[in-house]
């Protein structure tokens, strides 16, 4: 049977995502490590299926300023993938490539949001890379797109590109651990309805 939103994925649909995207965020670690010449190590991941409010609330304030890479997914997954960088995520990146450290994403330069998007860019080609691969679908990407802007706005571009679909977000919690410290970032992968039929029909599971 097939599903008709994310809110009808059942616990042996949302566990076999969730170990998809244990292997594709260990990809995305390690692609991070080779950039920034340093050990990082990811939190065990979760994956949620989360309303708008719930998505906040979960990833932080709805007035705080983060920064976003957004990519489109094509071909046989469609769809966008975001990450997300808060202050302390973003620091780290920057400070190991530019030696630079900022209190405030207004605080900073082209160069920086440059340097964010590269960044941003790599971690999601290394996670859906290692995604396809896994599952058996070629994904083509977009070239990315970022902005600096409060999390509530950030979060409106999924919710308005598929609530004709759904009104549901689905949240791959992973934390990047470096020097001891937990950084604080979100992923959201959110293939369109008929994308994630495909999907769960490739891993075995479609209900």
């Amino acid at each position: 049977m097939r599903i008709k939103s994310y809110e009808e994925m059942n616990l042996q649909e949302l566990d076999v995502m969730k170990e998809i995207s244990s292997i594709g965020t260990s990809h995305a670690a390690t692609s991070l490590s080779k950039l920034l010449q340093k050990e990082i190590r990811i939190s065990i991941p979760e994956v949620s299926v989360l309303g708008y409010e719930e998505a906040v609330d979960k990833i932080g304030e709805i007035e705080e300023l983060v920064a976003a890479t957004l990519v489109q997914m094509s071909n046989e997954v469609n769809g966008l993938i975001l990450f997300i960088f808060k202050m302390d995520m973003a620091n780290a990146v920057l400070e190991k490539l530019i030696g630079k450290k900022y209190t405030s994403f207004e605080d900073m330069d082209e160069m920086d949001y440059s340097a964010l998007e590269e960044v941003g860019n790599i971690i999601i080609c290394s996670y859906v890379n290692a995604f396809a691969q896994l599952v058996g679908v070629d994904i083509d990407l977009s070239v990315p797109s970022s902005t600096v802007n409060m999390l509530g706005g950030i979060l409106t571009v999924p919710i308005a590109e598929y609530g004709y679909e759904t009104d549901k977000l689905m949240y791959i919690n992973a934390e990047f651990i470096m020097d001891g410290v937990r950084l604080s970032d979100g992923l959201l992968m959110l293939p369109d309805i008929e994308s994630l039929n495909r999907i769960l029909e490739k891993l075995g599971v479609s209900s």
